[in-house]
């Protein structure tokens, strides 16, 4: 049996839900001291923007997935970072009274050190070990490098204009570098030489077309994510329109989950923490504000795996292709832990 060299997956990237009090309040048992911060008001009742906080940028500094908004500041938002999570105020985003707040934490390298690797130089915090960096860099309009900081090549990236009001865009190995996809809407992959100049990521840059989502002149926040044996996943499935779904195996128990269609179709979004148990895990859509929808609790979090258990057309439509992005823990990791089915 395969040993994961990560031996403890929840040191790297961990969800935490936690209460709203609309009080300030920390948030421990994170595990770690997050760099980047991903949170939501899950309660059903009222519509919650997402808040993307990260450690390069700084607290108070958030980004919406679900719209194309510049970075707002956030004084009552999250405000600190802490060893083991993290502060937020009343804000009611993070923080509403009687709501439930999911979190999605991952640890890249602090707040960043000039990386010199691409044409541009960009401030890169990157963590080798899990496959994650952050890349803080100003577009010239044109086409472009940046380092990552990785080593290895990522196969899924998220980038945004912080100072202006452009979508997000991603890119990810299975579509390829010849198209993106907007994070914040439901669209399906666009064909453009401009987004990442008709190049893959490498082990040391990532190439920008000269986009303005990507590089025009705006200061940018990118996330790379490369694949760890035991600790991370990304590839595809293709859909059967059946209950009895495909399986998708990652080699590790999933603590959170990323899928959507290559078709016209939302971000959806499960993790292991909100309900906790197989078919019961709500959906929250990363392109949404929406409460999370117990609509598409049709996935099971499997200790080697997951499985798709509903026809729904956003994470199973027939013949189709699905993108995914996983992290969890380990079957067995180098410590000895062995991942339980449910």
């Amino acid at each position: 049996m395969a040993y994961s060299t990560i031996s403890k997956s929840s040191a790297y990237m961990n969800p935490k839900k936690y209460a709203g009090t609309g009080s300030e309040q920390s948030i421990t048992g994170v595990g770690f001291q997050p760099d980047l911060s991903w949170i939501k008001n899950a309660s059903s009742g009222s519509n919650y923007d997402h808040h993307l906080y990260d450690a390069i940028r700084g607290a108070t500094k958030s980004l919406a997935s679900n719209n194309s908004d510049a970075e707002t500041t956030k004084a009552t938002g999250l405000t600190a970072w802490g060893a083991d999570g993290f502060t937020v105020g009343a804000d009611v985003g993070v923080n509403s009274n009687g709501s439930t707040i999911i979190s999605w934490n991952w640890k890249a390298n602090g707040s960043g050190s000039s990386n010199g690797d691409g044409s541009i130089t960009a401030t890169v915090s990157a963590n080798t070990a899990s496959g994650f960096s952050m890349v803080k860099y100003t577009g010239d309009g044109s086409a472009a490098t940046v380092g990552h900081g990785l080593g290895v090549a990522p196969k899924f990236v998220i980038t945004k204009a912080v100072n202006d009001g452009r979508s997000w865009l991603t890119y990810n190995s299975i579509d390829g570098a010849t198209k993106g996809t907007d994070l914040n809407s439901a669209s399906a992959p666009s064909t453009s030489s401009a987004f990442w100049n008709d190049t893959a990521p490498t082990t040391s840059v990532v190439s920008l077309g000269g986009s303005v989502q990507t590089s025009g002149s705006y200061d940018y926040i990118m996330y790379c994510f490369a694949e760890i044996d035991g600790f991370s996943k990304i590839g595809s499935y293709t859909g059967n329109a059946n209950a009895a779904g495909p399986f998708i195996y990652t080699g590790f128990k999933p603590a959170w989950v990323l899928i959507k269609s290559v078709s016209s179709t939302d971000w959806n979004m499960y993790d292991r923490d909100r309900l906790g148990y197989n078919n019961g895990n709500s959906c929250i859509f990363a392109n949404l504000s929406n409460a999370e929808d117990s609509e598409y609790a049709r996935i099971q979090l499997l200790s080697t795996g997951f499985k798709i258990t509903t026809t729904n057309a956003q994470i199973n439509n027939n013949n189709t292709e699905h993108v995914y992005m996983a992290f969890g823990q380990p079957i067995v990791s180098t410590n000895g832990d062995i991942a339980t089915a449910r």
